[in-house]
């Protein structure tokens, strides 16, 4: 932590996760201002700076912090709490500080897990779809559903990940996953597994081009 605890503001209107927060993020090592409105967290702002504020879309007077927050001085990065399911919906409304998301309901371990990410700027969150990777913790979820992914597996998603849309062929995955060469028949079962996995619900999907490959698509 650099010999200080990072300070934040939790604007959420939910008193049960204001709580939660407080508890979680305290145990943590960070210190967590919990306010459940726009005008409340002015206030915070106002007086002594925080590294990352945690704003739930739906609380009071969100259009009171979007229209004042630009006035500060120092601006820190911003976790929405949201129904969104798009980082570039948020933006207009919040401003470019926006750096992160987490879809409700709020699953506490992944809010967790994005906090981090940002304060320690070590990481990032590979997004597509309903799809999210967070390559700091070595966690993935679909929509607000963890994936309990295999390392091999994990690689193989990431892969897919940081190249949406573009076909990657079983040779490409192969080095990829497995750092060397290995028979299309293992890229062809890793990519059956992760499929299962992954479901049929949602707008992401795996396509099979056959004679080319695979690609993220939706």
């Amino acid at each position: 932590m650099g010999g200080y605890s990072r300070r934040l503001l939790a604007a959420v209107p939910d008193a049960g996760l204001r709580d939660l927060l407080v508890e979680r993020l305290g145990s943590a090592g960070y210190l967590v201002e919990p306010v459940h409105t726009g005008a409340d967290a002015m206030t915070v702002l106002r007086g002594s700076p925080v590294d990352l504020i945690i704003v739930d879309v739906d609380i009071p007077d969100l259009e009171y912090l979007a229209r004042n927050r630009p006035s500060l001085d120092r601006r820190p990065p911003i976790l929405c709490v949201t129904s969104c399911d798009s980082l570039e919906a948020l933006i207009p409304e919040l401003g470019t500080e926006v750096e992160d998301y987490v879809t409700k309901p709020c699953r506490l371990a992944e809010l967790v897990a994005r906090v981090r990410v940002l304060l320690r700027g070590d990481g990032r969150v590979l997004r597509y779809a309903d799809l999210a990777l967070d390559e700091e913790s070595c966690q993935a979820w679909r929509g607000d559903q963890p994936l309990a992914l295999t390392a091999a597996e994990y690689r193989l998603l990431r892969h897919l990940l940081r190249n949406a849309g573009r076909v990657l062929s079983k040779e490409q995955l192969a080095w990829e996953v497995w750092d060397e060469a290995r028979e299309v028949n293992a890229v062809e079962r890793l990519m059956s597994r992760l499929r299962q996995k992954l479901g049929e619900i949602g707008p992401a999907r795996i396509q099979t081009r056959r004679g080319f490959g695979y690609s993220l698509a939706s």
